[in-house]
């Protein structure tokens, strides 16, 4: 759990105005179609962006999770996620600065950071390196993630032949399975090390989902990388890691009875709504998991969904090991970053019903911000940075797949 200075709980009477302030309830939405809504969202999520930065004594920038005091540190995966759907907002200064606190944080065997402190102190484990006995397990997959966007934004090879050996180490880190390649948190020890960041209260066992899936990405993304070197042995080499990974958890993770995959194989064996969502955006799950998959959020649609905001479990489902109580965080409530992948799986089955949640999700940031969970008249932080930039690619996708 990352650690907070601030938790602020503010009621639904209050409806948030683009302009950083409260406006009065019922206020119009500046947008009349999706794509118009899309553009709007985008014009937040670099507001936000340019909002949460602070600058380090020394000069540099660094960017937060949220706009004001909360979240003390400058976290891995949450700007990676700037990254993926706001790059555009970052000056090309400040995204080489980010990208070289990152990697020299990274440890000397290639482990990669949680987060760093804004005195440059790297940490390793959630909660500020409390929670497990061993680094996250999706570390290196967001530092290929973050050095991949960095690269397309400011298109400097020199740099990527510079930087791709420090990533190749760093994928050699992460923990896999030595038969099926899944990453795997040890059963057998009462808490190995947290899962992906936004599930990090939940102790996971065995295979896990979510960081598979981000490894996958990190494979593809650096045989794009590689292949932009000249390296095309090595490209080959990641695009067949990836397929072998791809088929691995299309096989050991997926369950046929709910229709959705699993979130891991040992404890915390339960259908992951976010990481189901997730395989369908990267291609990972096959056409027919992919209907299954659409299908399931279609019909237990009510249960997943609360203005636009997509919960982890099914409905009324809870972790079987989790930090956080029951209904709160990420153990009931309800999270705008995982909806972008939400709205194109859904589109499969329901395009209408996968545009209708993506409009619900606009209004609703419109009118309390772009909170980091809610549940019912519960919000959490209405100014998260990855809440407005996370969920945009899977939104652009969307409206591609309507043209």
């Amino acid at each position: 759990m990352r650690t907070t200075v601030l938790v602020l709980t503010i009621a639904v009477s209050a409806t948030w105005r683009a302009s950083g302030g409260f406006a009065e309830q019922g206020a119009q939405v500046p947008w009349k179609s999706a794509s118009e809504a899309v553009t709007w969202l985008e014009s937040q999520a670099r507001n936000l962006v340019r909002e949460c930065r602070r600058a380090l004594p020394d000069g540099r920038a660094v960017f937060p999770p949220q706009v004001g005091i909360g979240y003390e540190a400058f976290w891995l995966r949450d700007y990676a996620y700037m990254l993926e759907g706001a790059a555009d907002a970052f000056t090309e200064e400040e995204l080489r600065h980010c990208l070289a606190i990152f990697l020299n944080a990274q440890a000397t065997d290639g482990t990669c950071v949680d987060c760093v402190t804004f005195d440059g102190k790297p940490i390793f484990k959630p909660g500020m390196g409390t929670m497990g006995e061993n680094p996250v397990a999706d570390g290196s997959q967001f530092l290929v993630d973050v050095a991949y966007h960095t690269w397309k934004r400011v298109n400097d090879r020199e740099l990527l032949r510079k930087i791709l050996p420090r990533l190749e180490k760093a994928l050699t880190v992460v923990p896999r399975n030595a038969t099926s390649g899944l990453v795997w948190i040890d059963p057998e020890k009462e808490w190995d090390r947290c899962p992906y960041g936004f599930t990090d209260t939940v102790v996971k066992k065995g295979a896990v989902l979510f960081c598979s899936l981000l490894l996958y990405q990190s494979y593809q993304q650096m045989a794009e990388m590689e292949s932009a070197c000249g390296y095309s042995e090595r490209a080959i080499g990641y695009l067949e890691e990836a397929n072998r990974l791809a088929g691995a958890i299309r096989t050991i993770l997926w369950d046929d009875n709910t229709g959705l995959f699993l979130a891991a194989t040992h404890q915390c064996r339960q259908p992951d709504i976010w990481g189901s969502a997730f395989a369908v955006y990267l291609g990972v799950a096959s056409s027919d998991q992919s209907k299954k998959i659409g299908s399931y959020f279609r019909d237990h649609y009510a249960e997943i969904v609360q203005k636009g905001k997509i919960r982890h479990l099914p409905g009324g489902a809870y972790w079987e090991v989790c930090k956080a109580s029951p209904e709160t965080y990420q153990n009931g409530g309800y999270w705008p970053v995982p909806t972008g992948w939400f709205v194109v799986a859904l589109a499969q089955i329901d395009p209408v019903l996968a545009e209708k949640t993506l409009l619900d999700f606009a209004e609703d940031c419109h009118q309390r911000g772009f909170v980091e969970w809610a549940n019912g008249d519960v919000v959490r932080l209405p100014k998260y940075v990855a809440s407005a930039t996370a969920p945009l690619p899977g939104f652009r996708q969307l409206l591609k797949m309507r043209r």
